[in-house]
């Protein structure tokens, strides 16, 4: 028997891709069913894939789980608000683990759970160090908003380990993906026609490669790799640097207040900014992915800097959302 897998979060642009992903490389990798649930019905083929409409914040999704017979959750029903998400996000984030870890706790099949989590869990302030290890704690700025999030659902499947100890359990800590086709605050702001930024400060900023991000998931699957893990790209790009080659000319804004003036002026351009994303702007990022290569086993094959060229290429002055219509 091979394994039968669940992803959370199906309609988002990532896990529908990876749940097709999965279902692609079928029994030749030791998969005999992918199922994906969320309450939105996903846009697109997704193949193989059997679609269940489930809100992981009910006991429905225990059922789910027991008539499928599940032994694999990959939790990706996780991330910042999107526009017009309104306060749903925070419920999805952490009600929504909290009801995916107690299904799984009264699953006696159930061998594996992989939580797709965020950097974000690092927080963002002017006391980080220059790059966050696995070990780090936040300095500051997960008081709030979808770093709170992450805090807490990090701290939930702690939990749930060590209740249920014999399930191998792996948190991949992942940067913002940059690709024209998946969603994620930061390409949203770089779809702006104008940027804004901080007075007297230039970001570090790091992205991870699609390409990467679906193998390390996939790795995390198909093979045992427990423990917490960070995942992006190596190198940095400063926030001034992608402006500049994006071709898009920025507004320096005072920093206090940033956030608040950021949103305004986003918002003219029939835009919106994720809640959190202002102190990535100002303070940026960066972790340190020496875990990932040399004890989970996966070398990156794209730099932040390749991720970034790629992502720049494909980006076309008119094109964009917010500049000349839809791409």
């Amino acid at each position: 028997m091979g394994r039968v897998v669940l992803v959370t979060g199906l309609s988002g642009d990532f896990a529908s891709r990876f749940a097709r992903h999965l279902a692609e490389l079928g029994e030749t990798a030791g998969i005999d069913k992918v199922v994906g649930i969320d309450v939105v019905p996903p846009a697109g083929d997704l193949g193989g894939v059997k679609y269940v409409r489930a809100d992981i914040r009910t006991p429905v999704v225990g059922k789910v789980m027991a008539v499928e017979e599940v032994d694999t959750v990959v939790h990706l029903g996780f991330g910042p608000a999107q526009k017009g998400a309104g306060g749903g996000a925070k419920e999805i984030n952490v009600i929504g683990t909290m009801q995916l870890l107690a299904a799984c706790q009264r699953a006696p099949q159930v061998q594996k759970f992989i939580l797709g989590s965020s950097t974000a869990v690092y927080g963002t302030s002017p006391r980080d160090p220059a790059m966050f290890t696995e070990s780090s704690s936040a300095k500051g700025g997960v008081k709030t908003g979808f770093p709170k999030d992450v805090v807490e659902a990090e701290a939930y499947v702690r939990g749930f380990a060590r209740r249920r100890p014999e399930i191998l359990i792996t948190t991949l800590r992942a940067a913002q993906i940059l690709h024209i086709d998946i969603e994620s605050p930061l390409r949203s702001y770089f779809d702006n026609p104008v940027l804004p930024t901080a007075i007297g400060f230039d970001p570090r900023l790091q992205f991870l490669h699609l390409d990467d991000a679906l193998n390390v998931m996939r790795e995390a699957v198909l093979n045992d790799r427990p423990g917490t893990f960070n995942v992006a790209g190596d190198g940095v790009v400063l926030l001034s640097q992608a402006a500049r080659r994006l071709g898009r000319p920025v507004i320096p804004l005072p920093p206090l207040g940033f956030g608040a003036a950021a949103r305004r002026v986003i918002r003219v351009m029939g835009s919106d900014i994720s809640p959190d994303l202002h102190r990535l702007l100002t303070y940026g990022r960066v972790v340190d992915t020496a875990a990932l290569r040399d004890i989970f086993g996966y070398q990156l094959t794209c730099t932040t800097e390749e991720t970034f060229e790629e992502f720049r290429r494909n980006t076309k002055p008119g094109i964009l959302a917010g500049v000349g219509g839809p791409r």
